[in-house]
């Protein structure tokens, strides 16, 4: 994520034309060829000994037909990979390398234009996690052509069919014409930034309150659908287990507006000392401040969220300063500090993910 968001701010400050493929796989996990994950391991310089077991592994799987609510026959599967199984994203990943081979030896030989250097040997930008995969490419119809060729072959070997009605092209620095033009090539949606990627809002301006309405919703839901039959220590539990967690996920990449963190404050205080009727009297037996103090110095123990997101985004300025071999820490450095600078004796520079106060 960190990567993606350096390098999408480092395309829109070139000012050259370029796009963002977003594309959708259909029914990812369900359609992929078994054969496939097999040979890629085999290409990645697996032995033969992890090939077997993950043939096992494979071959195991079987599925029956409900007739009138009773299972038939069990036959066995030829492709997909189990839902719900922590090695199933692992055995996708592999197979679903197979794309940026593919895109690679399309950049060697010519057929795509890298745009803006990505500092990675031989590596043509593309973010692929599990089946969410997004290309940053040239605006050129016959890099699109090319493009949705190869796509069509990799399709074929894998049994991952590209859902061109849910995919979408996010322009940047292109005209609202030109824009148009590419989308009718592709076949998939135009939209614009931000875009959501990994639930989380991608673009190159700070996001705003109304784009971490996901998380401000799924509290809302869990307050109304289960703190109205708890007691107060069950809704205490239910602040400090789930609500306060909900939110993780976002603070650990992005630093949230204030006013989504009293939003949440404010549901969580709700839970707390009245439950889910939003119409009942609030009694704050205790003041909020002392509530998010540790329970040793008398408080009840919930999470300070504001103190928590500076923490968690703390990790991003040691791995940044400390230089770790990560894919974004050395765009940043290549891109902005290689003559030497210091980055805290220098103005802020690259995207607002570099800004963290």
């Amino acid at each position: 994520m960190a990567w993606t968001y350096e390098y999408i701010h480092q395309c829109q400050q070139s000012k050259k034309e370029i796009i963002i493929l977003k594309l959708d796989f259909t029914k990812a996990f369900d359609t992929i060829e078994h054969n496939v994950i097999i040979q890629m391991m085999k290409q990645l310089g697996f032995d033969d000994t992890w090939c077997d077991r993950i043939q096992r592994i494979l071959d195991s799987g079987t599925s029956s037909i409900l007739s009138n609510g009773v299972p038939r026959k069990h036959f066995q599967c030829r492709r997909g990979v189990r839902q719900g199984d922590p090695l199933s994203p692992l055995l996708f990943v592999l197979a679903a390398d197979l794309l940026q081979c593919i895109i690679n030896r399309g950049h060697s030989e010519g057929l795509f234009d890298l745009h803006i250097p990505s500092y990675e040997t031989a590596q043509y930008p593309i973010i692929q996690y599990a089946d969410d995969t997004i290309l940053i490419m040239k605006a050129s119809q016959m890099e699109l052509f090319t493009l949705k060729g190869l796509l069509e072959s990799f399709s074929q070997s894998t049994g991952l069919w590209v859902n061109y009605k849910k995919s979408c092209l996010v322009p940047l620095n292109l005209s609202t014409e030109k824009a148009h033009q590419l989308v009718g090539v592709f076949g998939c949606k135009l939209e614009s930034l931000p875009f959501t990627y990994l639930g989380l809002p991608m673009g190159t301006t700070k996001p705003r309150v109304e784009h971490f309405g996901f998380i401000m919703n799924k509290v809302e839901r869990r307050l109304i659908a289960t703190s109205n039959f708890l007691s107060h220590a069950g809704r205490l539990e239910l602040v400090n287990s789930v609500l306060s967690s909900l939110p993780t996920y976002a603070m650990c990449t992005l630093q949230l507006p204030i006013s989504a963190i009293e939003y949440i404050d404010r549901a969580r205080r709700h839970c707390l000392w009245r439950g889910s009727d939003s119409n009942a009297k609030m009694i704050t037996l205790v003041a909020w401040k002392k509530c998010s103090k540790p329970k040793r110095k008398g408080g009840l123990g919930i999470i300070n969220l504001r103190s928590q997101n500076s923490t968690l985004l703390l990790k991003h300025l040691d791995k940044f300063y400390n230089r770790k071999e990560i894919p974004w820490v050395k765009l940043v450095w290549h891109a902005h500090y290689s003559n030497g600078d210091i980055p805290h004796a220098t103005m802020d520079k690259g995207s607002f993910r570099g800004r963290i106060s």
